[in-house]
């Protein structure tokens, strides 16, 4: 074979990898078109005769070059995260973080990097993992690093922006909107909604026999609410019994997609080119669309001012109103974060309770005593005397964060670096803060950082360790979960009256010690069915 060509071919490696390197790609368009016809334009400038054989060789000595040459800058002293310690796989390629994503236990895989390597681990390339409270506050509050690429790449150009993909001055107005809709008087607003949707779920779950499987009945719940609080009232899922159009799953399945392209996002405008992708993409869009409509047509469920009354801006507050593409965006946004989210927490909390006897008992009896017959267990006015429940929920965040890893923070490319906590944040390197590992960390949570103890949540506690600024299960700052307050009122009072309503055990047969291995991380925290009995308490009218 030609020695010129060779010698070329990996000339032409080394060099595209110091473009490259220097021009970071925001798209894959013109970097797959360039690796794809340099090695056959090879042949022709170095002048060697056209075949096959030398088309292979020149492909393969090109590719082997470039990739060789990646690698061993990634590994190398000089590369800007070579002081940070973690597994060599995950410092040679991002191809690794993609798989881990892919099998939903990216928060798993962090955890145990955390506990190998400490607080600061180099989980990819240019991407670290953080679980140090000197750093957390210094990077997501105000002054802190901006929103990763990941926030952004899975929207397709023609799908409004909405609140979690934008940034800047964009998020500012939007977080003004969204505010407004999540005041503690709005949530008032909503609470005739949630007594309508809680009641229900009560009665269809009387109508059950056998074994039930709460997390689907939470899940249709949860979507049945927020339709009624973000369009109007647009699902009646728990009245059917199931998600009769699929919803749930078309929803979980675009965030799979949308979670693992997040991590290679310069690839993603090149995916939405193919016109299967785009096409889903506009029907997504053009559900929404379609959602907002039917809003505006028939007005708010409850009579009164819901969440799209604010998202939409009908009260006319903001200089510029948001269009309606753009508060359909959002509206969606409502549907999906705050189902999921709620629905992960519910749902664990009542795995908890029913893997620990002695603490459901006791939840149990702290109601019985706020709530004595007759009493309305969705009256808010005496939830906050339910301080053991309080530290259930508290105890099941920490364990099981409802998002586990988060999304990244980012140091962006030609900006200068940064100093977190003592720490060098290159240009161009992404940071996780996992509230996962971060809740299970040791250092802020001992002893038993694993375990369930609501106790360490109480006043008179007395555990060694309890670090309040690691508990991060709403994120912090200015891009925190804007929805917060509005969950904890929403799990007060759908957990309030099932455990009035309900006496609930696993069902006979079924493996509660694997259900956690079910929950799987794609941002939002999707899980497998929960099966229990349930019997009516005679304590509840």
């Amino acid at each position: 074979m030609d020695s010129p060509l060779l010698v070329w071919a990996a000339a032409l490696g080394l060099i595209n990898h110091l473009f490259f390197h220097k021009y970071e790609p925001r798209t894959a368009h013109f970097p797959f078109l360039l690796l794809a016809a340099e090695p056959v334009a090879l042949l022709f400038i170095v002048g060697v005769p056209f075949s096959p054989a030398r088309v292979l060789c020149s492909y393969l000595v090109f590719l082997s070059s470039l990739s060789l040459s990646i690698v061993a800058y990634r590994l190398s002293p000089f590369h800007p995260l070579a002081q940070y310690p973690g597994p060599t796989i995950a410092k040679m390629t991002k191809l690794w973080g993609l798989w881990k994503q892919w099998q939903g236990y990216k928060h798993l895989v962090h955890k145990e990097l955390h506990d190998t390597y400490g607080p600061y681990v180099r989980t990819g390339p240019n991407e670290l993992s953080v679980i140090d409270t000197s750093a957390v506050s210094q990077i997501l509050n105000f002054g802190g690093l901006d929103k990763g690429r990941d926030y952004e790449s899975g929207r397709h150009s023609s799908t409004p922006p909405s609140i979690v993909s934008v940034s800047g001055e964009a998020h500012t107005a939007k977080r003004r909107v969204w505010n407004r809709a999540l005041t503690s008087a709005a949530i008032r607003d909503y609470e005739p909604l949630i007594v309508k949707r809680a009641s229900q779920l009560v009665s269809r779950l009387r109508d059950q026999t056998g074994t039930v499987d709460i997390v689907c009945w939470f899940d249709l719940f949860a979507f049945d609410l927020m339709g009624d609080l973000a369009f109007g009232g647009v699902f009646e899922m728990m009245q059917d019994g199931k998600d009769v159009d699929g919803l749930a799953e078309r929803i979980r399945g675009s965030l799979k997609v949308t979670n693992m392209s997040a991590q290679v996002p310069w690839i993603i405008s090149t995916l939405h080119l193919f016109p299967q992708v785009g096409r889903a993409i506009q029907e997504f869009n053009d559900f929404g669309k379609n959602l907002a409509m039917r809003r505006m047509k028939y007005g708010a469920a409850s009579g009164t001012k819901d969440l799209w009354y604010h998202l939409a801006d009908e009260a006319g507050l903001e200089k510029e109103k948001p269009n309606l593409e753009s508060s359909a965006a959002d509206g969606i946004v409502a549907v999906i974060a705050a189902s999921d989210t709620a629905v992960s927490a519910m749902s664990s909390l009542v795995w908890f309770l029913l893997s620990n006897p002695e603490y459901y008992r006791r939840v149990q009896q702290e109601l019985d005593t706020v709530f004595v017959d007759g009493d309305d267990p969705l009256d808010v006015k005496k939830h906050d005397e339910l301080i053991f429940l309080s530290a259930c929920i508290n105890e099941t965040l920490r364990l099981h964060p409802p998002v586990p890893t988060n999304g990244t923070r980012q140091v962006h490319l030609h900006q200068p670096r940064r100093i977190i906590a003592g720490r060098v944040i290159p240009e161009g390197t992404s940071v996780y803060l996992p509230p996962y590992s971060l809740h299970r960390n040791p250092d802020y949570y001992f002893p038993h950082p694993d375990k369930f103890f609501p106790e360490r949540w109480l006043a008179d506690s007395k555990f060694e360790k309890h670090d309040v600024t690691a508990f991060i299960p709403f994120s912090l700052g200015p891009a925190n979960c804007v929805g917060q307050k509005f969950a904890k009122r929403e799990l007060f009072m759908v957990l309030s009256i099932m455990f009035k309503s309900f006496d609930l055990r696993f069902a006979d047969g079924f493996n509660s010690e694997a259900w956690p291995g079910t929950r799987k991380d794609f941002f939002v925290t999707t899980r497998g069915p929960l099966l229990v009995n349930l019997t009516p308490r005679r304590s509840y009218v």
